[in-house]
């Protein structure tokens, strides 16, 4: 399927692979809720995971992920009983190849809490993969500077770091696992 030939309400899987081309870990359900210009709403709750060790498990709770066109990473809204958390991912802009959402993870990680303080995650692994991966500088720079941009957008509660944008995504999101008789 074409990205212009998607609709919402369509069901995707998500593959994430390291710079090595290796399939880092897949999920096996997305819907799409939205698109935009230069980005895709999605929504899943309690899907199937699989990593690239072969281990298998559920998402614990409701997710509305933002995968853009021309930014270097994807944030995840996710719904937890004590408010919501944002996980943001540094990886290249996303591209949809036969139903899947296919993108390269850079290790680096934001963590975001419902009271808007969040903390950089993996470091250590970015740094080890680095080396090992041999990244270039330029893209140490793209990944580095694109970590900065997200931080500015957490720090000026920008979109889509704000509660209502969630909840509204998430109240699309079941309303069309409903249509669908899910």
């Amino acid at each position: 399927m074409d990205i212009n030939d998607l609709k919402i309400g369509d069901k995707l899987e998500i593959h994430c692979y390291k710079h090595n081309g290796h399939l880092h870990r897949q999920w096996d359900e997305a819907v799409l809720l939205d698109i935009k210009d230069n980005y895709m709403v999605f929504g899943n709750n309690r899907t199937t995971v699989i990593d690239s060790d072969g281990k298998v498990w559920n998402t614990k709770e409701p997710a509305i992920m933002f995968f853009f066109k021309d930014r270097w990473f994807n944030i995840i809204g996710q719904l937890k009983d004590y408010g919501i958390y944002f996980y943001c991912n540094i990886a290249t802009p996303f591209l949809i190849d036969d139903n899947v959402i296919k993108y390269i993870d850079y290790d680096l990680d934001l963590r975001v809490f419902p009271n808007g303080s969040f903390k950089v995650l993996d470091k250590i692994e970015y740094k080890f993969h680095k080396k090992q991966m041999h990244y270039s500088n330029r893209l140490d720079f793209i990944l580095r500077y694109e970590l900065g941009n997200l931080i500015d957008i957490v720090r000026k509660k920008e979109f889509p770091f704000k509660k209502e944008v969630i909840e509204n995504y998430y109240e699309t999101y079941v309303s069309l696992i409903k249509e669908s008789g899910e």
